[in-house]
């Protein structure tokens, strides 16, 4: 149920064991935070892809060989020297970000001599940390409870405090922010470290869209006899007990199996419920109520022909230091930062023909038209987010003087339609908001109380394009066996 990355890589790990798969989903296209869109005669994609896990050895790299569609991948590794840039506008400052171990400290290093060994000291810690879970290195899990450091369960912010004293570096290093939607106090020190390594090891992107990684998945699905069925989205789902027998389209077609994997936000799959009974009411309640993550405002700009250099990093904006931590917060002036990249092209010239920029919005900016839908929004939602684009574009100005005058038209994109385009509660733009003060209950296992339904996807576990394939081997393992996947990827 649902065809976004997580049902597509579920259904892709289960087609290649054997298993008759069949993908239900509700767009046109399959993909969900991967899919791509045409507008002005140019190809968007609908979600910030900088990917890590790609390069040799890397733990999505290892999965998607294991499926043997590596040759169908096109990709453009980001660096060697700098994999991203990051600019202050307290000081106007920008940081060039170095990648491995070494480029990283060394690149922050030469801004903050003082700070090396801190430095030292801190990707230490969060290459340690990742290190504690056996999934993100595709190793057998050993035990049934991890007993973890205590660096992993505190807060993100609190792990950067721990390390280092310069204030302004510490901002600096959680650029990343906007990523994963941190919230201080809150946000575990894992998330930051997982995705944190990833790109220290070395980012890359999609050349000529997303879209075509979806396509390849659902072209692999199937290829080994699945069907991968779209514009017909579930709309209703039936049980006895605790035991899904069924589901109900949109089409009114009705379809049967022995397991049920839900890729679509939790609480949005409880009301597709014919019978409610089927999960306990507690369990309800807590997938009801679980905090969202922030959602996003984006622009996707087309620009005039030779008027944009092209540019291979992605780009993160701050207005402040300390606002990194404030991306997503209501309390303070939208936008706090945002982030933007030039999309890689088949052929990719000097000069750029488009560009995404993204900026961490909170649901409460646009609460009040939660009632309206795609296509039938008022008058008063366009003109605010007309408003919206130009307090980005001046933001943009203080980088690029010459913005406006490079763009030929712009597409934007809110809160409100992530929330419709993916069915995702608040249009939360990394699934439910993870809280190290009570990790467990901000968790989603990927088994259910049901005893024929699993879930998958960025709710449970990690998310990103790194962390929902990995949950995807833990939802394919509750079927096959702990450990099956993995082992079947190192070659065992």
């Amino acid at each position: 149920m649902g065809g976004g990355l997580g049902g597509l890589f579920t259904g892709a790990i289960l087609s290649k064991e054997d298993f008759d798969v069949t993908i239900l989903e509700k767009n046109p296209t399959v993909g969900g935070g991967l899919q791509s869109f045409t507008r002005f005669g140019e190809v968007f994609d609908t979600g910030m892809h900088i990917i890590g896990g790609m390069r040799e050895n890397g733990n999505i790299r290892r999965v998607c060989e294991y499926l043997g569609i590596m040759d169908c991948i096109h990709l453009q590794d980001v660096g060697p020297d700098v994999i991203d840039r990051v600019y202050c506008a307290e000081d106007g400052v920008n940081y060039d970000i170095g990648m491995g171990k070494e480029g990283f400290v060394n690149s922050l290093a030469e801004r903050f001599p003082r700070q090396r060994e801190n430095l030292q000291r801190y990707v230490e810690a969060i290459f340690s940390i990742a290190d504690e879970l056996d999934l993100f290195h595709l190793r057998p899990s050993k035990d049934y409870i991890t007993v973890h450091s205590g660096d992993f369960m505190i807060a993100a912010d609190e792990l950067i405090e721990k390390y280092v004293t310069d204030s302004r570096l510490r901002g600096v290093l959680a650029y990343l922010n906007p990523l994963y939607s941190g919230i201080p106090g809150v946000t575990p020190a894992y998330i930051h470290s997982v995705i944190s390594v990833l790109y220290i090891n070395g980012p890359s992107r999609f050349i000529g869209g997303s879209q075509l990684f979806a396509n390849t998945l659902k072209d692999y699905i199937t290829d080994n006899g699945g069907k991968v069925i779209t514009s017909d989205g579930v709309t209703s789902v039936h049980s006895q007990g605790r035991v899904v027998t069924g589901v109900t389209t949109v089409s009114g077609r009705s379809f049967e199996g022995d397991w049920y994997v839900c890729d679509i936000h939790p609480a949005s799959f409880l009301h597709l419920l014919e019978n409610a009974s089927l999960l306990p009411h507690g369990y309800r309640s807590r997938l009801e109520n679980i905090p969202n993550s922030c959602s996003a405002f984006t622009l996707n700009l087309k620009l005039k022909p030779e008027s944009f250099k092209y540019i291979p990093q992605a780009q993160y904006y701050f207005n402040r230091y300390d606002s990194v931590w404030d991306c997503g917060n209501p309390k303070k002036k939208w936008p706090e930062a945002f982030l933007y990249i030039t999309p890689p092209e088949f052929g990719q010239g000097e000069f750029s023909t488009k560009m995404i920029v993204t900026a961490p919005m909170h649901w409460n900016m646009v609460k009040k038209w939660e009632d309206t839908s795609l296509g039938h929004r008022c008058p008063e939602y366009e003109k605010w987010k007309e408003e919206c684009a130009d307090r980005l574009l001046d933001r943009m100005e203080k980088l690029h003087p010459d913005i406006r005058n490079c763009i030929e038209a712009i597409n934007s994109a809110s809160p409100l339609t992530i929330r419709d385009w993916y069915g995702v509660k608040e249009g939360a733009m990394c699934g439910y908001s993870k809280n190290c003060k009570n990790i467990l209950l901000s968790q989603v296992p990927v088994t259910t109380k049901a005893t024929n339904l699993l879930f998958t996807g960025q709710n449970c576990n990690l998310h990103g394009f790194c962390g929902v394939p990995l949950t995807a081997i833990n939802t394919c393992e509750a079927i096959l066996g702990r450990n099956y996947v993995i082992n079947r990827i190192n070659g065992a």
